[in-house]
């Protein structure tokens, strides 16, 4: 177990540095972060060089001191991590990069141009200029910084595709369940706080045939200047509503059976490569598609959505909708279920009643302390079954919609069930199984990969056999 735990807690520090990184989260204001705290070396003063070696990259000495201090920049704490179990941490990194290029995952030059754009406007916006930001990284110039970021959000992708394909491979029956529970001690079994089962009924207001064009017409123009020469992807960066595709230029990767949605779907798949659709709707707005590389039944695509403006009257008309409802249930004409299947807009609950689905635990149960604290506050007063206020809601995209809510089952706090918390049992089994996988994959590609550890570092103990003792 006490490996696993190593390998938890590294798993963790990863996506802590990543989430630096990669998203370039609360950098600084104006101030310059303290200098890193070294762990005690053996009193010589070493000069920068190469200390590890993992197939075709290298690690120096100053990577070590360079994720100390990203991590701290993000806010972390990196009281507790000595550089030994940091240089592991950067090792791992390079392994899974390394695989990933052996693998024949490509991250292209167009996709780390459009992570980059996004992460420098984010970076500006926090620090206030380009110049602050490279000299927050300690760079000589501009384009010093470039090489390095695109080094950086490259290897970063690599290695999260790599993670990626690692844990998309896991499967778990219910009879590894099942074993899974049987083995914690009842001393041990985890302890679930009160959850509830909530429904909700959604109202999305009309948008007009005349705002709808307009949105038509401005794609109909990007379309244009796309086939004139200009870049979809720093287009899908500047304009697109799709969060999930922004900073990567409006890329994805898919096939028939990637969950995506219908229409969007359709359209891919009807596309030539190099061929640009004309505007189509599905339920998030309007979107056109390039499709940049077709390889057997896979598409590789950016794509940029628009939703047509929302008017106030439509929305004053949305929102009378909705109290209309809610006063037919309250006065009983109708069951919240039976309003939820004939008069929500929302085609994804409607056949349940409502019923909403947990995205994490894909089962009908929220935990109250593990809620969004904006859904919290909308339902955690809620007596069962009691309907809520019309709550004007606006999606990640700025879709605006109205909606009621109400909670139709609460279940108290209480220690693990098999029966009862199958899913949440199940989640826990596959991560374990899954962190065991990982542990079996280092210690074969390790045998496999030339990797060299230099200098006094080779007295490391590491979670991971990179000496190869």
């Amino acid at each position: 177990m006490k490996s696993n735990n190593n390998r938890i807690t590294l798993t963790v520090l990863f996506l802590m540095f990543m989430s630096v990184v990669v998203n370039a989260q609360e950098i600084i204001k104006d101030s310059v972060i303290a200098p890193v705290k070294k762990v005690k070396s053996t009193g010589k003063q070493k000069v920068d060089g190469v200390v590890a070696t993992v197939g075709d990259y290298i690690i120096l000495d100053s990577d070590i001191d360079k994720t100390y201090l990203e991590i701290q920049a993000g806010g972390g704490n990196t009281s507790e991590y000595d550089r030994c179990q940091m240089l592991g941490k950067l090792l791992e990194d390079k392994l899974y990069a390394h695989q990933a290029v052996q693998d024949s995952i490509i991250v292209t030059d167009t996709e780390v141009k459009g992570m980059m754009e996004e992460r420098l406007n984010y970076m500006i916006d926090k620090i206030g200029s380009m110049e602050k930001v490279v000299q927050y990284y300690k760079k000589d110039s501009e384009e010093e910084f470039r090489t390095y970021f695109a080094d950086i959000l490259k290897e970063g992708k690599l290695t999260s595709e790599m993670q990626k394909k690692i844990i998309d491979a896991v499967e778990i029956t219910p009879e590894e369940v099942r074993n899974y529970f049987k083995q914690i001690p009842a001393a041990d079994l985890p302890f679930f706080g009160v959850e509830l089962e909530v429904a909700q009924i959604v109202v999305k207001p009309k948008v007009s045939a005349e705002d709808k064009q307009k949105v038509i017409d401005k794609l109909n123009g990007f379309k244009k200047e796309v086939e004139e020469g200009a870049s979809f992807s720093t287009k899908a960066v500047l304009y697109t509503q799709d969060p999930g595709s922004r900073s990567n230029g409006g890329y994805y990767k898919m096939n028939r059976k990637t969950p995506f949605v219908k229409e969007f779907k359709e359209v891919a798949f009807s596309l030539a490569e190099g061929e640009i659709s004309a505007p189509f709707e599905t339920e998030f707005g309007y979107h056109i598609i390039l499709v940049e590389k077709i390889k057997g039944q896979e598409v590789e695509l950016r794509h940029i959505l628009l939703a047509p403006t929302v008017t106030d009257a439509s929305l004053a008309e949305a929102k009378e909708k909705i109290q209309l409802i809610k006063k037919r249930i309250e006065d009983k004409d109708i069951t919240f279920a039976e309003a939820a299947r004939t008069l929500s807009d929302e085609k994804e609950t409607r056949a349940n009643g409502g019923a909403l689905i947990n995205p994490q635990t894909q089962d009908t149960r929220f935990e109250l302390t593990k809620m969004d604290p904006s859904f919290y506050s909308q339902v955690s007063n809620l007596k069962e079954n009691e309907v809520s206020a019309p709550i004007l809601d606006q999606s990640e995209e700025g879709k605006k919609t109205f909606k009621i809510i109400t909670v139709t089952n609460r279940i108290d706090e209480h220690t693990a069930d098999y029966a009862k918390d199958y899913i949440k049992i199940k989640d826990l089994a596959l991560k374990q199984k899954r962190i065991t996988e990982i542990g079996k994959w280092f210690d074969e590609k390790i045998k496999e990969t030339y990797i060299k550890i230099q200098g006094e570092y080779r007295d490391c103990k590491f979670t991971n056999n990179w000496l190869k003792k």
